[in-house]
């Protein structure tokens, strides 16, 4: 069987200071509809189009997805190695930007479901972090995952949750 090549794809993770924690992360959950991951959470970001950098990729879906300019709403902070899907041939590049204000408005595209902050002591905090069922490909598969604090919410996994993991590995004890 001929490898695939794992598409390319960009993503944003947004912080900001937080009201009940030193700061917080942006999450949205995609449409259920969606063919691409529909239902599960990620940051906001796509394709990266012919002719794209993956930070304009970005940027652009950010725009698209919540109807953010991170060019007058943010700043950019770093870029998070790229990560490769385990189960899907993507390659994600993962762009960290801060926000300049605590409350800037968001909206919810047809492509998003639900969209929310979550503090980084809750995605540190150990027992949220669990190995979890979920179903992919028509299967139930363990992943490593993380509870999010929001009541009725599916589990953090996959390149999400990698992205989520690698991130609070650079940060500084808080």
């Amino acid at each position: 069987m001929t490898p695939v090549t794992p598409k390319p794809a960009a993503s944003v993770l947004l912080v900001r200071s937080g009201s009940g924690s030193p700061a917080e992360v942006y999450m949205i959950r995609r449409q259920q509809s969606m063919r691409f991951l529909g239902g599960y959470y990620a940051f906001p970001g796509g394709k990266v189009e012919v002719g794209e950098e993956p930070r304009q990729t970005a940027e652009r879906e950010t725009q698209e997805e919540i109807g953010l300019d991170l060019r007058s709403s943010a700043r950019y902070l770093g870029w998070l190695t790229e990560i490769t899907g385990a189960r899907l041939p993507v390659r994600v590049s993962c762009f960290v930007y801060g926000m300049l204000e605590m409350d800037v408005k968001t909206e919810v595209s047809g492509e998003v479901h639900d969209l929310f902050w979550v503090g980084l002591d809750e995605l540190l905090a150990t027992e949220r972090h669990v190995l979890a069922q979920v179903r992919f490909g028509g299967k139930l598969q363990d992943v490593p995952a993380i509870r999010l604090p929001q009541p009725g919410k599916p589990v953090l996994w996959g390149i999400t949750y990698r992205l989520v993991k690698h991130f609070l590995e650079l940060l500084p004890a808080i």
